[in-house]
């Protein structure tokens, strides 16, 4: 029987290590490279032709949700398990969307991320046992379920300079509109993206690489 190839993107060296000892011990996987950055990771799948790529989401350079685009659209048969310590339903939704085929939380047990990678490895999904019951649910297993939820270019524009620190003033006259039509945006935004604050916005902006960009 092949191994199931597996290429890790982690940009802590300390815990890529861990996880290739973790992987290399199970008889049906096996590591084929390492990446310290996402664009590194995007690089090293055509070189190391893997099967599965374990994204861990929040890295310098291009994030695990860039990467995971990225990798997608140059290699559709390579399967991407995104794994990271947040569990809020907008990552869910954007990492799937953009075409992972696990998510895993770093807290959980090894076992949890084994059994994505082997889900993964066979065409499947997998989603870790400790997003929930009512998470999972609201993901369901269809295609149409996974898409992330779609917010206008002003809302995005709206959210992401709310993320860097501007006012709802600064906002207003930056995009010359009223600071009730901005309120409007942010809100209808952080509706659609079940976003409950400030700090919500932020992480998700570290999500979608806005940060890098301002």
């Amino acid at each position: 029987m092949t191994p199931i190839r597996v290429l890790l993107a982690d940009d802590h060296e300390s815990v890529r290590q861990g996880l290739k000892l973790l992987i290399d011990a199970q008889p049906d996987m096996t590591v084929v490279g390492q990446a310290a950055t996402g664009r590194t990771a995007v690089e090293y799948a055509p070189q190391t032709s893997p099967h599965v790529v374990v994204m861990d989401v929040a890295m310098p350079d291009l994030s695990g949700l860039a990467a995971t685009r990225e990798l997608k659209r140059a290699m559709p048969d390579v399967a991407v398990v995104a794994w990271t310590r947040h569990d809020d339903e907008a990552y869910v939704h954007e990492l799937l969307g953009a075409g992972a085929s696990g998510y895993v939380l770093k807290r959980s047990p090894s076992s949890e991320l084994l059994a994505a990678i082997r889900a993964a490895a066979t065409g499947g999904r997998y989603l870790d046992t400790g997003l929930g019951a009512r998470l999972a649910g609201a993901i369901g297993r269809s295609d149409d379920a996974a898409s992330p939820p779609r917010i206008s270019d002003r809302e995005k524009e709206v959210l992401r300079m709310m993320a860097v620190g501007h006012s709802n003033k600064a906002i207003a006259d930056t995009l010359s509109i009223s600071v009730k039509t901005v309120e409007v945006h942010k809100a209808n935004a952080m509706k659609k993206l079940d976003l409950r604050g400030r700090i919500d916005v932020v992480r998700y902006a570290v999500l979608q690489g806005w940060l890098h960009d301002a």
